[in-house]
């Protein structure tokens, strides 16, 4: 690449410890290795509820172990899973007014997840019934929309998703991201990727690798390019999901599917939109 794309990079979606599975990095780790490489952003994901605290202290680190040498921030976001009490407006309320960034939706979870998984659906977190969300969604939706907040789709179902975009953006929802919706849990066609963003302007997030089971993954460059070719760069978000013991560490998963677009022929300046701009945009910092 001419340019570093790694400096002011952002990632709305990276694992770390504590974690009920061992990730790659804990929380301090992710920050210094964002900062060695000049990154402005990382937006730390459990599935076990909250990490706007953590990312809280993260920050307050950095400001005291390395003052102004740096622009880095790390965000939190919630999970909308059992461990906290599933679709909950209170839980949102409070991880918002905290500081969190992002609100996902169930994934481990999700009715959808624990099907493919063949999991008992009895502890599933429903989003949509009779075709339409849940009455708590909408008031997570509302919480979303008067916090700025961005809502990610997680692991639900591609009608599902429809469903639940159709009624943010009629609810006024401005950040919508469907989640990997390459992964074979979520298992979305590239058409229906297509109409998504044609219908109501979605960004589509799209990671640098899927969890196959079994401690097996497998890369998403691939596809990941083809999908970008076909929808355009301004709708498709470059996210790794990493930080799991398996793949490369974070930042060298990030570079290798940044390099991998450049040389199939994606201009810099584009990927540098899905990797700066977009989510800049999302978290409503500077880029």
């Amino acid at each position: 690449m001419k340019q570093d794309l790694m400096k002011g990079v952002i990632d709305m979606h990276v694992h770390t410890n504590p974690d009920l599975r061992l990730r790659a990095y804990d929380d301090f780790e992710l920050m210094e290795a964002a900062i060695r490489v000049g990154a402005r952003a990382i937006v730390i994901k459990t599935h076990q509820g909250t990490t706007m605290d953590r990312a809280y202290l993260c920050n307050r680190h950095n400001e005291i172990v390395h003052g102004e040498t740096n622009n880095f921030t790390m965000f939190g976001s919630i999970t909308l899973n059992k461990v906290v009490g599933g679709i909950n407006p209170k839980a949102v309320d409070v991880a918002l007014r905290l500081g969190a960034k992002v609100v996902w939706l169930p994934t481990q979870s999700a009715k959808n997840h624990m099907q493919k998984m063949n999991q008992d659906l009895s502890q599933c977190v429903e989003v949509v019934k009779d075709g339409k969300i849940v009455p708590e969604l909408r008031s997570v939706l509302e919480l979303i929309r008067d916090h700025n907040a961005v809502l990610g789709t997680a692991h639900i179902a591609p009608e599902e998703i429809f469903t639940v975009v159709e009624a943010a953006r009629d609810m006024g929802v401005k950040n919508i991201v469907v989640t990997h919706p390459e992964w074979w849990i979520v298992g979305m066609s590239h058409e229906d990727q297509l109409r998504l963003v044609k219908d109501y302007d979605v960004i589509l997030e799209r990671c640098y690798a899927q969890n196959m089971g079994g401690g097996k993954y497998k890369s998403n460059l691939a596809d990941n390019l083809e999908l970008i070719k076909e929808v355009g760069y301004k709708n498709v978000m470059v996210d790794t999901d990493g930080g799991q013991t398996e793949n490369p560490h974070w930042e060298l998963a990030l570079a290798e599917y940044m390099q991998y677009l450049v040389d199939h022929g994606i201009p810099e300046e584009q990927v540098y939109h899905m990797t700066h701009t977009i989510p800049a945009k999302l978290l409503g910092i500077e880029e």
